[in-house]
């Protein structure tokens, strides 16, 4: 794995206080860019498909900022209703869409505002930009992401 830059070591982004959850089928795509995600002070899950991330986002354990999602994903639904079930039910949560087919990242695009979405195969360090751009500029429009409470601290 390549040595992280400089910018994405800084105090700021060594610990970012933020959960994200990974979803792709390629299991090896999977893990290379949550153990990056990882070695970048994120807290990372993982899922395979939208039924394994629905279940986590579902979870009061977990409260994510963020899920980067392959857009192209076997089963019932795929990338792009996860990222409208996302919407609808945890609207404070942050879509990044990824995919390796030009014409599903520009629907992509379209679907998550301002266009929040990777071309496949993931330049981990690209990811690290879009992600903390997208963190940011939601804390900017609505102040601190708000937190749900772990299970048992309400």
């Amino acid at each position: 794995m390549t040595p992280l830059p400089p910018d994405l070591i800084s105090p700021a982004s060594a610990a970012p206080d933020h959960n994200l959850l990974v979803v792709d089928e390629e299991v090896l795509s999977r893990l290379v860019i949550a153990d990056y995600l990882r070695e970048c002070g994120y807290r990372v899950h993982e899922a395979a498909n939208a039924t394994e991330a629905m279940a986590v986002l579902g979870s009061p354990d977990v409260a994510l900022d963020l899920v980067l999602c392959d857009a192209q994903m076997p089963g019932s639904l795929d990338g792009f209703a996860l990222a409208r079930w996302i919407r609808e039910h945890h609207p404070e949560v942050k879509v990044i869409l990824s995919s390796g087919a030009s014409r599903s990242a520009d629907i992509a695009g379209q679907l998550c505002e301002s266009g929040p979405h990777l071309k496949k195969p993931y330049d981990p360090q690209h990811a690290v930009s879009r992600i903390k751009q997208l963190l940011a500029k939601a804390r900017r429009s609505s102040g601190p992401i708000a937190r749900r409470p772990a299970a048992g601290l309400a």
